[in-house]
């Protein structure tokens, strides 16, 4: 730890503002003796002392509950002191004043969660589920954070990297001892575990992407053929009128976005120009931009006009496009305006495609809709142990992946089994950036800098 880190820290650790309860946490060598300072004698540890804050003469600035943890068994690992009184901002800045005079400095944003991932309480992505258990802005998301909280992410991490490290060993094993008999990297072992590896890496990066999309929220393009009625679908999910429709082809010419909840789970919606050929130059910028979105999209609403457009194909609707949809991105299609082509609302699923009928007029299956985005984004899988992870995992888990691959390459093709031990290193290293293991001290700074300061 750096000298700053040795200082003791200080913190509103509850939201500012009026309250019932205002809570002072403080950490660092100093704890006790500031302890001492604010009750007037040595509190136990562990144990709720109802008593008077007191300042540096002597006067009562409050009273309340003061809790005093001995490190290394407390949050930080440090000795820390807790002092519960009301919770005015006038009475919680009185006693942040009296702690930075006796000796504590203010915290940093996320500090400490920062010390408890430097004395080893908690990993790197247990301390980022703290944030995100904090912002949950769901029941299902908040059950995730708190599972990664408890290690679950964790868990899975560890055992890719041991994986990792064992066929480090027997590779690494092969390459020192060139001269016994056995072939050990020809001998099939080692391009089994890869494979079992590139799956379990596979099952992981699903699942995190998952995750991401139960914390930041999940993109999706409305897209489809002029006058479908994508700006009416948008209408009808966000509950206002956020685009203009009209009878007439062409009237979305931009990228719209709106940002909407369903159960409290987000999701950003993109509504976007009618995709076609198109003469006009103004409106062919909206068309390329409306394709640059669906680019960047986790899932695809293909809306289709039901009255004229007879066949149900997804597939043949797909080739039907101007341009081709990105390979491997999920779509929905959505047979839309069925109040007048007299189909009947509901869901069923074509061939792995998911299809929709619907009116976003009269909201004729609408409900349907919502569900399905809900389920997308895991709603229904949350509470059987799904974890939170964010972008920077699922870099460092394709990351990961991408060396794995480059050394299947390098032993199948080249038999180079020093270049595989290297993709594997690689490998690894990524992985250790999700847990911090091999985490840059920049990187850090960036993460906590994005906590509470109480936190």
């Amino acid at each position: 730890m750096s000298g700053a880190d040795r200082d003791t820290i200080a913190a509103l650790a509850t939201p500012p503002g009026r309250g019932g309860v205002g809570v002072i946490r403080l950490s660092g060598p100093q704890a006790l003796v500031l302890a001492q300072a604010f009750l007037g004698f040595e509190p136990r540890p562990r144990y709720a002392h109802y008593a008077p804050f007191l300042d540096e003469t002597g006067d009562v600035l409050d009273e309340g509950i003061a809790l005093y943890f001995p490190g290394p068994h407390s949050f930080t690992g440090e000795d820390v002191l807790e002092l519960q009184g009301h919770g005015g901002p006038v009475l919680m800045d009185r006693i942040l004043a009296s702690a930075t005079t006796r000796g504590a400095r203010l915290a940093r944003p996320g500090e400490f969660s920062e010390r408890a991932f430097l004395n080893d309480k908690l990993d790197l992505a247990q301390a980022e589920a703290i944030a995100d258990l904090i912002e949950s802005s769901s029941e299902q998301a908040a059950r995730s954070a708190l599972q990664s909280l408890q290690g679950a992410f964790s868990r899975v991490v560890s055992g890719l990297i041991e994986e990792l490290v064992q066929l480090r060993v027997y590779v690494e094993a092969a390459i020192d001892f060139p001269d016994e008999d056995v072939d050990f990297l020809g001998d099939g072992k080692v391009a089994a575990d890869l494979q079992a590896l590139l799956e379990s890496l596979d099952r992981t990066v699903q699942e995190a992407h998952q995750g991401t999309l139960l914390r930041d929220g999940m993109q999706v393009v409305i897209a489809g053929k002029p006058n479908a009625g994508k700006s009416s679908l948008l209408n009808a999910l966000s509950g206002q009128d956020t685009a203009i429709v009209t009878e007439i082809e062409g009237t979305t010419r931009d990228v719209l976005r709106e940002q909407i909840q369903i159960d409290g789970m987000p999701l950003h919606i993109i509504d976007t120009a009618g995709l076609r050929d198109s003469a006009d130059e103004v409106e062919r910028i909206g068309i390329d931009r409306a394709w640059a979105e669906i680019e960047k999209a986790d899932r695809v609403l293909l809306l289709v006009d039901s009255i004229t457009t007879p066949d149900t194909d997804p597939a043949t609707l797909r080739t039907g496009l101007p341009r081709q949809l990105p390979e491997g991105l999920p779509v929905t299609v959505l047979r839309n305006k069925v109040d007048l082509s007299g189909e009947a609302p509901g869901f069923t699923d074509h061939d792995g495609t998911p299809v929709i009928r619907l009116s976003a007029q009269s909201g004729e299956g609408v409900d349907t809709l919502r569900e399905h985005l809900k389920d997308c984004m895991g709603y229904q899988t949350a509470a059987e142990g799904r974890y939170m992870a964010r972008r920077r995992h699922l870099d460092a888990l394709e990351r990961a992946r991408s060396m794995v691959v480059q050394g299947q390459t390098q032993l199948s093709e080249f038999g180079a089994g020093e270049l595989l031990a290297e993709d594997l290193r690689q490998a690894q290293d990524a992985l250790g950036e999700i847990t911090g293991a091999m985490t840059p001290d920049e990187l850090l700074g960036e993460i906590f800098s994005s906590f509470c300061i109480g936190k």
